[in-house]
């Protein structure tokens, strides 16, 4: 397994729209492989494939919290097809590194997915499963959870990170956050 590198906001390949995933290959099981191994390292509880620069929808999740009994969830080709209480949540990305804010998500979902070996599956889900959801669905279709804040705050938020990244390039440390 290999740590990949994941993207961070303004890259272009964030959003670009994933295309189906039509061979389960010995390639797809170590791409997915080294997504859990990234997303952990990270750590995150998702990653998309186009996060690491592969446009294919596909994205790994383990929203349990526990290192000792991980859950670990493979969506390949996912659609959601069912959603309710829609609520204020509180979300992150590692594409979008150091900041968080609060977007609008359905608490509750159905949706229809292939596992790792092209099984296709369904679940219900609520909760932080149900934002991990959307959220990494989201990045298949090239979108970002930015997407969901104002213009203003979309802007700061690209201008720090590019600052950040100029900053890293020169090989100045990172200022904290205010």
């Amino acid at each position: 397994m290999a740590l990949l590198t994941i993207l961070h906001h303004p890259d272009p390949r964030l959003r670009q729209k994933a295309e189906p995933v039509r061979v389960f290959d010995d390639a797809l099981q170590t791409l997915i492989d080294d997504m859990f191994e990234t997303m952990y390292d990270a750590p995150g509880v998702g990653l998309a494939a186009n996060q690491v620069g592969v446009a294919k929808r596909l994205a790994v999740m383990d929203c349990s919290g526990d290192k000792a009994a991980p859950e670990p969830m493979v969506i390949i080709n996912p659609e959601i097809f069912d959603t309710s209480d829609l609520e204020v949540m509180e979300e992150g990305c590692l594409s979008v590194p150091g900041i968080a804010d609060k977007v609008k998500r359905f608490n509750h979902l159905k949706m229809r997915a292939l596992d790792r070996n092209g099984n296709s599956f369904e679940i219900e889900a609520e909760g932080l499963l149900a934002q991990a959801i959307q959220h990494e669905i989201d990045h298949l279709d090239g979108k970002l959870y930015i997407d969901y804040l104002s213009s203003l705050k979309r802007e700061r938020i690209r201008k720090k990170l590019e600052k950040e990244a100029r900053d890293a390039a020169r090989g100045q440390p990172a200022v904290a956050a205010r």
